[in-house]
């Protein structure tokens, strides 16, 4: 799956480029903060998604799932986003954007895997270098609102910290054998505002409070009909 990018270098000019993403992890239950990571399991235990036996836990998901469009189409009324940054090993280096692990909770209640599977996984254009963000990640803050019948709702908030450094993320995952090519990993999410639900628009940022910049991305939803 190709992906164009405008990757932003501290002090720098932005600079185009094209990423290959052969390997999509979604990385869940990454929480550092171990009361806000119970926080978010108990909220989908009320939805009836069985806690996870071990954390963090990857689940690799199709590569196409990726898009960088405005709309995704969704089967039904069941699925919601998550905001989370997104890392991608690419370059020689670690790349950080933002995307949104869009999920259909009713599959969820069956299998998380499957549930993964089942929804495009939205990302941003725009791109920040790990390592300008290395001497002050944990400053950076992560958002999302959730717009319904025309109300728009801040729906997760919260620092980074919450969930694990995307380079502990990723060796955790490469354990398990070689770096592959292209790989891109979501990391994890917050809590909600108000328990899990849908949206005709959700709204993502990532911002960094230190350098003065944010990454932003929305998209719609658009429902498709469950015919059985």
């Amino acid at each position: 799956m190709r992906l164009e990018f405008t990757c932003e270098p501290a002090g720098a000019a932005p600079v185009a480029m094209d990423i290959e993403v052969d390997s999509l992890v979604i990385a869940g239950w990454t929480g550092r903060d171990r009361e806000a990571m119970e926080a978010h399991i108990r909220e989908l235990e009320e939805i009836g998604v069985p806690r996870p036996a071990q954390t963090p836990t990857y689940y690799r998901v199709a590569a196409s799932l990726l898009t960088q469009d405005g709309e995704i189409e969704v089967a039904g009324t069941t699925s919601s986003g998550e905001v989370e940054f997104v890392v991608f090993a690419a370059g020689g280096e670690l790349l950080v954007g933002l995307g949104s692990d869009h999920t259909d909770r009713e599959l969820e209640k069956t299998g998380v895997t499957w549930s993964k599977q089942a929804c495009a996984k939205p990302v941003g254009r725009t791109l920040w270098r790990h390592a300008d963000l290395a001497d002050h990640w944990d400053r950076l803050v992560l958002r999302s609102w959730a717009t319904t019948d025309g109300e728009r709702s801040l729906y997760q908030e919260g620092p980074v910290t919450t969930m694990r450094d995307p380079q502990d993320l990723l060796s955790g995952y490469l354990q398990r054998g070689p770096r592959p090519a292209g790989l891109a990993m979501y990391c994890g999410t917050l809590a909600v505002h108000g328990g899990l639900r849908p949206a005709d628009l959700f709204e993502i940022e990532l911002e960094d409070p230190v350098l003065g910049r944010s990454l932003r991305h929305a998209y719609r939803i658009r429902p498709l009909p469950v015919a059985g």
